[in-house]
């Protein structure tokens, strides 16, 4: 068993509750210099201090579980990049920075980014035309409340799962029920018919669902809108924790928030977990047997983090034909390039050539770790000749270690390191100098310029750099 450092954790804790290390050191009962000792790492954090720290404290031992920072890494390069180039600092500072002082990491990001959007500013009011902002819209702001939380909302989807329970949902009655608790507990009738896809007129107390939702979106409609109307005070708090209140930030992580509800209603969580356990997974097999979509079990799978009854920990996607991420979601820290686009070579855009279909993907990151990802296309069509519709490719993975769990790996030589496909988290911050397929140079390698000759790797870095 490797030796456990938590130094960082340990003083973040200590600090937290207001107390000095000799205080502490005496809730523990261990010595003032040797509570020092781990919090600088001097030493290990052994399993009976461990369960000593955990009953005091009333914390999760997972507190106290070294960082996964793969995501926080590749944020702090793109931040840093210019640092990177110049010298100022290393990609190797950054890595320890964010494996050992995490909230120090995002507080950089986070200055760096600040610090970019006022000098776009600048340039604008100079009349310059200077690189995009780098601050992060109401959008990502939204991306960000859920990133930090695991994706999972443990008061919301308690409370949904309560709800179900109280008024009896039940596979295949999902509909009528909802129907029914929205007429009865609120006098909201649902109507078909309408432009939209769905309206909720305050006034008529009627609920307007179009005629080309299928049964699992009206449901999921139906669901959302009893989010409000039962729930609106605690979205508000929820939401209220990341952006101020009467931002547009706030307004969209509060249908964020709506549509979770939705999500654990119309899919309790402990029937939902059972069942994909059940199935290993098997995201067309629960599709059909809760009657919603790929895409709604796909997002579902990567909310089910509740302490003691933990599913796989899934990262989803959900990306177009030329690369746009419209949805991202994790319950894990596994992160592609908020620039630069993402890696050619994850099967998300292989998905595109056989639509319908799962693919299935063993990748591996440039720092080793590897990964299972299932891939299908989803269409939705408005109906009528002519009229365009949309294809997205969803994507849905997980650490390796976790892949036996699924039906997708079966068949699959896991230890084989030498057959997973090597990916990156997006060209510009890509450690992976050989790659044939990539499109941009990777910040902060030299390039090696050379009139003479050509070579297979499209931006080749001097030897040694």
């Amino acid at each position: 068993m490797s030796k456990a450092f938590a130094g960082a954790r340990l003083r973040r804790l200590r600090e937290e509750r207001g107390l000095s290390q000799a205080a502490m050191a005496r809730l523990v009962e261990l010595s003032p210099s040797y509570l020092n000792q781990l919090e600088h790492d001097a030493r290990p954090l052994t399993v009976p201090v461990l369960l000593r720290l955990t009953e005091a404290f009333g914390v999760d031992a997972g507190w106290f579980a070294p960082p996964d920072s793969a995501r926080l890494t590749a944020e702090l390069r793109e931040s840093l990049a210019e640092e990177i180039a110049g010298g100022r600092i290393t990609p190797g500072d950054l890595d320890e920075v964010a494996a050992r002082l995490p909230a120090v990491a995002r507080l950089l990001t986070e200055v760096s980014r600040e610090r970019r959007a006022v000098a776009e500013q600048l340039a604008v009011l100079a009349g310059e035309r200077g690189p995009a902002a780098e601050t992060l819209t109401p959008h990502e702001q939204v991306r960000e409340f859920f990133y930090r939380r695991k994706n999972y909302v443990h008061a919301l989807d308690t409370a949904a799962e309560e709800l179900a329970g109280a008024i009896r949902l039940r596979r295949g009655e999902v509909r009528a029920v909802l129907a029914g608790r929205l007429a009865d507990g609120h006098r909201v009738r649902v109507a078909a018919g309408g432009e939209q896809l769905h309206r909720y007129d305050p006034h008529t107390r009627v609920l307007s669902l179009s005629d080309r939702l299928r049964p699992g979106q009206q449901a999921f409609r139906m669901a959302t809108q009893l989010a409000y109307l039962e729930y609106d005070p605690l979205l508000s708090e929820l939401a209220v924790q990341d952006s101020p209140e009467g931002s547009t930030a706030w307004s969209l992580t509060r249908i964020g928030l709506a549509n979770y509800f939705a999500a654990a209603l119309v899919l309790p969580y402990a029937a939902f977990h059972a069942e994909a356990e059940r199935s290993r997974y098997d995201i067309e097999h629960l599709a059909d047997h809760f009657g919603v979509g790929y895409e709604t079990v796909c997002h579902r799978l990567s909310t089910l983090q509740r302490a003691r009854l933990r599913g796989v920990p899934f990262s989803f996607v959900r990306v177009d034909r030329a690369g746009n991420v419209s949805k991202r979601q994790s319950a894990t820290d596994f992160h592609f390039s908020r620039t630069g686009g993402t890696c050619p070579l994850w099967n998300v855009y292989e998905a595109f050539a056989s639509p319908g279909r799962v693919h299935v993907q063993v990748a591996a990151m440039p720092d080793g770790r590897r990964h299972l990802w299932t891939a299908r296309t989803v269409t939705r069509s408005p109906g009528g000749w002519g009229r365009p519709g949309k294809t997205f490719a969803i994507g849905l993975g997980c650490e390796l270690r976790h892949a036996a769990r699924l039906v997708y790996s079966d068949g699959l030589d896991l230890r084989n390191a030498a057959a997973a496909t090597p990916i990156g988290l997006g060209c510009k911050v890509c450690e992976r100098p050989a790659c044939p397929q990539r499109a941009a140079p990777a910040i902060g390698r030299p390039l090696a310029v050379d009139e003479h000759s050509s070579t297979f790797v499209p931006y080749p870095v001097r030897v040694g750099q």
